[in-house]
C-alpha cells in the first residue's frame, strides 16, 4: 500500500524532528519547522486575549481582572529547565503527507486524490472504524479491493469533518491494492525543556509548536512521550544556514513525562518521575518586567550537562496578550559562539534568566543572523501548561 514506516528505535536527530520540531522555528525532528524568508519558524498564529475581556482573563487565571493585577507579581516559582529532550508523538488518526501513482489496467491513478484527500487531512474512520496507526488501514484496503467495494473514509480537514468514498486500485507490479496515498502516523525529534512545576509534576518545553514538515501544518496529537536525550555533536550554525544539535533517545525507553498538548507556545504534559538535575526554583519575570541587557540561557551542547551562557535581551515587548515573539535576544558568549555559531535547532525551549528570574525561552533562529532569534515571554507557557500565574504560592516550592 505504500505507506511510510515510522521509526521507533534509537533516533538521532540534527533537531529537525521528523515531523515536527522546530527549535526556533525550524522543524526538529524529521519534518518541523516551517523556514520564512528571513527567520526560522515553526509556530502559528498565537490566539490572543483582550485584557479588556475579564471572562476569558478570569478563565486563564482564575481571578478577576482586580485581582490579577494586584497578584501576578513573584506569586510563582517554578524550576528551570535545560535539559535536552527527545520527543515522540502520535497523531490524531494518520496523517495524509502524499499522494502516489498506482499502475493498474486502466492506466497510473491515484484513487486517494481521485477522492479528494489532500495532503494535510487527517484520516479519523474508514467504514465507520476508528483508525489510529497506518498498520490499521492495510486490511481496509485489501479487504475492499478483494470484493470490489468502496472505502467510507471520514477525515479532518482543518476545523471541518468530511466524508468521501475511495476505491483501491490494483497494482499490476506489486500485485497488490493501494489508496495512492503516503501517511504518518507518528513523529520524534529533540529540543529543550524550559520549566517544571515539582508539586504538578506539569512541564513546558519548545516554545513553540511542532508542525509536520511535509504539510507545514501543526500535528495534532493523540498523544505522546518526552524521553531523557544526549547530545552527541552539534553541527556549526552560519548565515543563511542555521545549526543543529545531533543527539540520540530510545523512543521506547527513559520515558520522563507525556505529552498531552501541542500549541502555538510549544508542547505540554506532566513528568512521570523527578528529574536528576534539581535545581532551585525560581520566580518568574512578567512580560513588562523583562529589560534591555543581560541575560543567560540554559542549555545541553554535549552529553546531558546543562550549562549557562551569556545573552543579551535585545528588546522585549511588554505584551499584554498572548503572542509567541516577545523579545529579540543575542548570544554573547564565547563559548556558546564558538561551538554552535549561535542559536541551532534543537535549542528551542532553553530557558532564559534575567535577574534571578525565569522570563522565557528561546524559540526562533533568524537564520540570516544564527547569533540572534526570537524568545517567548514564559508568561504565556504557564499559562498553557495549566499553572494559574496570580495565585500559585511560592511557599510549596521552597
Amino acid at each position: 500500500m505504500n505507506l511510510r514506516t515510522k521509526h521507533n528505535k534509537i533516533l538521532r536527530f540534527g533537531i529537525c524532528f521528523m515531523t515536527m520540531l522546530a527549535l526556533l522555528a525550524l522543524p526538529v525532528i524529521t519534518s518541523l519547522f516551517k523556514a520564512e524568508s528571513r527567520i526560522t519558524q515553526a509556530a502559528t498564529t498565537a490566539t490572543s486575549m483582550s485584557p479588556e475581556d475579564t471572562s476569558t482573563l478570569h478563565q486563564f487565571t482564575g481571578l478577576p481582572i482586580q485581582q490579577t493585577k494586584a497578584q501576578s507579581k513573584e506569586e510563582i516559582k517554578i524550576i528551570p529547565g535545560g535539559q535536552s529532550i527527545g520527543v515522540q508523538l502520535q497523531t490524531k488518526g494518520v496523517l495524509v503527507v502524499g499522494h502516489h501513482l498506482v499502475k493498474g489496467k486502466t492506466g497510473r491513478v491515484s484513487p486517494g486524490e481521485k477522492a479528494d484527500i489532500q495532503v494535510g487531512d487527517v484520516i479519523l474512520e474508514i467504514d465507520g472504524k476508528e483508525v489510529k496507526k497506518m498498520k490499521d488501514v492495510k486490511p481496509f484496503v485489501k479487504q475492499a479491493g478483494q470484493s470490489k467495494n468502496v472505502l467510507d473514509i471520514k477525515l479532518k480537514r482543518g476545523k471541518k469533518t468530511i466524508s468521501t468514498e475511495l476505491e483501491p486500485a490494483l497494482d499490476e507490479k506489486e500485485n497488490n491494492y493501494q489508496i495512492g496515498l503516503y501517511i504518518r502516523d507518528s513523529a520524534a525529534g529533540i529540543g529543550t525543556m524550559t520549566f517544571y512545576d515539582p508539586n504538578s509534576k506539569k512541564y513546558g518545553a519548545l516554545g513553540h509548536v511542532i508542525s509536520d514538515m511535509d504539510t507545514q501544518k501543526p500535528i495534532e496529537i493523540n498523544n505522546g512521550s518526552i524521553v531523557r536525550s544526549s547530545v552527541t555533536s552539534i553541527e556549526k550554525g552560519n548565515n543563511g544556514i542555521p545549526g543543529e544539535k545531533q543527539a540520540t533517545f530510545s523512543a521506547a525507553e527513559d520515558k520522563i513525562g507525556s505529552i498531552t498538548k501541542n500549541t502555538a507556545f510549544g508542547i505540554f504534559g506532566k513528568l512521570n518521575q523527578n528529574l536528576e538535575e534539581i535545581k532551585k526554583p525560581l520566580p518568574v519575570a512578567l512580560p513588562n518586567e523583562v529589560k534591555e541587557g543581560p541575560a543567560k540561557i540554559l542549555t545541553v551542547l554535549a552529553g546531558e550537562e546543562i550549562k549557562e551562557y551569556d545573552v543579551e535581551v535585545v528588546s522585549s515587548v511588554p505584551q499584554k496578550n498572548a503572542a509567541t515573539k516577545g523579545m529579540v535576544i543575542q548570544i554573547k558568549d564565547k563559548e556558546l559562539l564558538n561551538k554552535t555559531g549561535g542559536i541551532v535547532q534543537g535549542m528551542s525551549g532553553s530557558p532564559i534568566i534575567q535577574n534571578g528570574k525565569i522570563i522565557g525561552a528561546v524559540t526562533h533562529v533568524f537564520v540570516n543572523d544564527p547569533t540572534s532569534g526570537y524568545g517567548v515571554h514564559i508568561k504565556f507557557m504557564l499559562e498553557e501548561a495549566g499553572i494559574n500565574t496570580a495565585t500559585s504560592s511560592p511557599k510549596k516550592v521552597s
